[in-house]
């Protein structure tokens, strides 16, 4: 399951084209055995339960999809100094 990940950064350093996560507090993000990803409404019943073993996401961690369809993360600087996005097109 994907925590909430929010790459939301300042608008000065998004790139063109970037726009950040709307995730809620309320919502559940899963990225299932088959690479199907879903959103489940939370309830806080079982939060502890939840929240057991779960990982904070470190900041500066890029998602994506590789050419294999497996979603992938990288933690790391993923914008250059003057805000473009490193891995973009030339």
């Amino acid at each position: 399951m994907l925590a909430s990940a929010a790459l939301a950064m300042p608008a000065h350093a998004q790139t063109p084209g970037a726009a950040p996560w709307v995730l809620s507090p309320d919502m559940g993000y899963g990225y299932d055995a088959s690479g199907k990803t879903f959103t489940y409404k939370m309830g806080t019943n079982n939060a502890k339960f939840l929240l057991k073993g779960a990982k904070k996401v470190p900041k500066n961690t890029l998602f994506f999809i590789g050419e294999n369809g497996q979603l992938y993360m990288r933690s790391g600087p993923f914008l250059e100094e003057d805000g473009r996005f490193k891995f973009g097109p030339g």
